[in-house]
């Protein structure tokens, strides 16, 4: 009977010792799947900027186009644009400092 008392005081320390590493993988499990799922995000955000960079470029282009061809309303448009885009960039920043 005694023999049956050790080797249950063994099982259950085993047991407690296996619960303890379970719980630790568990852990890093979570750990890896956060990190995947925040490097998907960064990879999400890096197509978003660059299909943002190409449609600027873009209106860029025709922008510079429109001010080339001479026509002075247009120069004007572009020069307010150009006004409007630095005075909203200074509004901007003014609240984050």
């Amino acid at each position: 009977m005694s023999d049956a008392y050790v080797r249950e005081q063994q099982n259950d320390s085993r047991l407690s010792e296996l619960s303890s590493k379970v719980s630790a993988l568990r852990g890093v499990t979570v750990d890896i799947y956060d990190n995947a799922r925040s490097q998907d995000v960064i990879d999400s955000s890096n197509e978003v900027f660059s299909s943002l960079s190409t449609s600027i470029k873009g209106s860029a282009g025709r922008l510079g186009r429109m001010a080339q061809s001479g026509n002075k309303v247009a120069v004007l448009k572009l020069a307010g644009i150009l006004v409007a885009v630095v005075v909203l960039g200074w509004w901007i920043l003014g609240f984050f400092w």
